[in-house]
């Protein structure tokens, strides 16, 4: 009786003690009469806490308490963890195009949808809640709304309702998996990141720490402060369309009209190699009429759009050598070309049979074909294992070279003209020309002697064209020529191959392995090249009609052959034993490390959580490539990669090479020598905020545009500040931003193009013939 007194009734304790009985009895009756009553309201407030709790469990993401929450996605995981246990060290800001990212970049945001049904159950848990939290439930129903984007996205939610889902999973086991459905190819998100600048990498001891916690709590200012900047700016570009000649087809440093009618003759071909306009131009090429998505590998070696790349110039000129032709709404490629109309696999066996040392793919890796054509032979090596940088000059085999990167082959315009090849000497293992007509024996053998400079001693030369089966005079007079120059340069004719169903012939030169025949010709011509000639020198350098000395020094790069295919990938070259390397310290050491890291990056982070459907992935560029660690991470996928070494960077191209794989010198300023809409993928690792000290950054952005396939990713690493004028330009660009990292001053951003063009045009007279 005494606890009645102290009853939740009505909350108020007796005024004064009853002495009578009645008293009592008629206290005792209204307490039990009230007690039942509020009972009977008890389940009603605890039905409304349940459903509140996890709404409040969403804010334990700030606490950061629980190490071992399962993000969907695997944003969180930790790569080098089995168990897929998190970090809490999180600092991600993850943004879809269009949507506003909140001010100060709180929180960790992945991409997913979600059912309706638990976005009104939300919805309605939001109507008892504070501001903020409203704010971010409805920013949750818009994404949800807006649907899930099927390929090539990337998947996600919240952190906070990540943590809320994972605490009820198992009393609400409908609702998690709503929550958490996702595509098999789009899942995991780890990111494998430096923690330090690039010129540290030897130094990222736990590269392999891919997830980091949010630092949104530790700045927030900091992150205002940028956003607003960003905001401020996004108004200051302007796009324009590049009114040209060449359309869109435009190449500034081969369509530089101004230049080429001021050259005093065209001879050598001066009038296709490359003058670029003193200014780099900062307009957009326009997109051919009905471009579309193009076809994937490897049906696209056999056809393409017509409308990606409408010409048919080649088709009629060429379509009788089963070149190319016309198919309906598709351009196909039936045989190869002139000199192989029945095959190119045909072809390519045929000279393996005909000297079985080339042992393609294991010996012979890396390969020039000069004078490609459509790059059909260049197409068919990959199923030997081999890789070809085929190369033409755009001329009046109107899109030869834009049909080979469009089919998914790599090659580059390029001719041999007056300067020396972009390339390093030594590099090539085979050299092949196919009924090309150019005049090597001419002017000394100047151009024959170029080829010479990057072929590896030991190397082959494979030479299939008329003069070497026909007998009228003018093939004949051609091929004594050929002989006579051939064997003053001390290569070996090592046999002439018959292919009797393509009715052709090869003949296969062998470079010495040694200095002993310079040394025991009878005259010094063609004469070596000065002691103090580089080989190496590549850029903007006039051909001399001399050969270099074949290295003889057992350190030295080019005294012995590389290790076979796929060992020579992996394993650092023999003469870098002495070098310092390109990060500080023994280059095998940094080969190694820089092998390693990319390996990681790659494999934890690019081919699980970017979002990116690789089977759409077939031309990729590596902007900044240093060892070529991140193509060589990519061997196992259907693609190939384009090295650029820019000028101002280390000279790390010839290690390129000794590996296996291939590339090019650049200078990121000027155009690079490729046709619009050519690659997939560009890869750009502190490639921006190197050069934009020495050239505009809007210029360089258009020019990644420019060689961008529609629908192509950008992958950029680089320090915070450029990372954020990039995300500004390609927000400008109506480019979508995929995701976003940061952690420290590193950070990482991957866009993707669009099919977007402004309205507006821009003349640029110098393009205008």
């Amino acid at each position: 009786m005494a606890q009645g007194k102290y009853s939740r009734g009505d909350g108020r304790k007796s005024s004064s003690y009853c002495s009578t009985v009645s008293i009592v009895v008629f206290v005792v009756f209204c307490l039990v009469g009230i007690w039942t009553f509020m009972s009977s309201m008890v389940p009603v407030q605890n039905s409304d806490l349940t459903s509140e709790e996890p709404v409040s469990q969403v804010k334990q993401m700030v606490t950061g308490n629980d190490s071992r929450q399962d993000i969907s996605g695997g944003l969180l995981e930790d790569p080098t963890n089995g168990d897929g246990n998190t970090r809490n060290d999180q600092n991600i800001v993850e943004k879809e195009s269009g949507n506003t990212v909140n001010e100060n970049q709180e929180e960790v945001v992945i991409k997913e949808s979600s059912d309706s049904e638990q976005t009104e159950s939300e919805e309605r848990l939001d109507e008892n809640k504070s501001e903020s939290v409203e704010g971010e439930k409805k920013s949750e129903m818009k994404e949800s709304q807006e649907g899930t984007k099927q390929e090539d996205k990337v998947h996600g939610q919240t952190v906070e309702e990540a943590n809320e889902q994972n605490q009820d999973k198992h009393s609400k086991n409908n609702a998690a998996e709503n929550n958490m459905e996702i595509q098999e190819n789009d899942r995991g998100s780890d990111e494998v990141f430096p923690t330090g600048a690039q010129s540290e990498l030897l130094n990222e001891t736990t590269t392999q720490d891919g997830a980091w916690s949010t630092q949104a709590r530790e700045s927030q200012n900091e992150k205002e402060s940028q956003q607003s900047s960003i905001t401020k700016n996004q108004s200051g570009y302007s796009w324009k369309v590049c009114k040209v000649t060449a359309g869109p087809d435009y190449i500034p440093c081969l369509d530089n009209w101004q230049a080429i009618r001021k050259l005093p003759g065209m001879g050598h071909y001066e009038h296709r190699e490359r003058h670029c306009p003193d200014e780099a131009p900062t307009c957009l090429v326009p997109l051919p009429e009905g471009y579309r998505s193009p076809v994937k590998w490897p049906t696209s070696r056999e056809k393409i759009w017509y409308y990606n790349v409408p010409h048919t110039k080649l088709a009629e000129v060429k379509g009788h050598q089963n070149w190319v032709k016309v198919t309906g709404e598709y351009l196909s490629f039936p045989g190869g070309g002139t000199q192989f109309i029945n095959g190119a696999l045909h072809y390519i066996d045929f000279i393996q049979k005909s000297l079985p040392a080339i042992a393609w793919g294991k010996r012979s890796r890396v390969i020039l074909d000069v004078g490609c054509g459509v790059a059909s032979f260049g197409g068919f090596l990959f199923e030997r294992d081999v890789v070809s940088m085929s190369f033409a000059p755009k001329d009046e085999h109107e899109a030869q070279v834009q049909f080979a990167l469009e089919r998914g082959i790599p090659a580059i315009l390029s001719v041999m003209g007056t300067k020396r090849l972009l390339f390093p000497s030594a590099v090539f293992d085979l050299i092949h020309c196919a009924r090309c007509r150019v005049p090597w024996h001419i002017e000394g053998g100047k151009l024959l002697l170029e080829l010479n400079r990057v072929l590896r001693p030991g190397g082959y030369f494979v030479w299939s064209a008329t003069p070497v089966y026909r007998k009228d005079s003018e093939n004949v007079g051609i091929w004594k020529e050929m002989s006579k120059l051939t064997k003053s340069m001390c290569w070996d004719l090592v046999v002439i191959g018959k292919d009797k169903l393509n009715d052709v012939s090869a003949a296969i030169y062998r470079k010495p392995t040694s200095n002993v025949c310079y040394e025991k010709r009878p005259q010094n011509e063609p004469p070596l090249c000065k002691e103090s000639d580089d080989p190496n020198a590549a850029w903007n350098v006039p051909l001399q009609a001399c050969m270099h000395k074949v290295p003889v020094d057992a350190s030295e790069r080019g005294s012995r052959w590389p290790e076979q295919w796929p060992q020579r990938l992996e394993k650092p070259p023999y003469w870098l034993n002495s070098q310092v390397g390109v990060y500080g310290k023994g280059a095998p050491e940094d080969f190694t490390a820089d092998y390693k890291h990319w390996k990681n990056v790659v494999s934890h982070s690019y081919l699980s959580g970017m979002g990116i459907n690789w089977s759409s992935v077939r031309n990729v560029m590596d902007m900044n490539a240093v060892y070529g660690g991140f193509a060589a991470a990519l061997k196992g996928l259907k693609v190939w990669v384009m090295n650029v070494v820019p000028i101002d960077s280390p000279d790390t191209l010839p290690i390129i090479y000794e590996r296996g794989l291939f590339g090019m010198y650049h200078d990121w300023c000027q155009s690079f020598n490729t046709y619009p809409r050519t690659y997939d993928l560009l890869h750009a690792d502190h490639v921006f905020s190197s050069i934009k000290k020495r050239c505009k950054l809007m210029a360089v952005v258009a020019e990644a545009d420019r060689i961008l396939r529609p629908e192509g990713k950008l992958i950029i690493r680089d320090n915070v500040e450029t990372i954020g004028e990039i995300e500004n330009v390609a927000k400008s660009l109506h480019w979508e931003i995929r995701l976003i990292y940061s952690k420290d001053n590193e950070g990482l951003l991957c866009v993707q193009k669009t099919m977007w063009r402004p309205t507006e045009t821009e003349t640029i007279m110098s393009a205008i013939a």
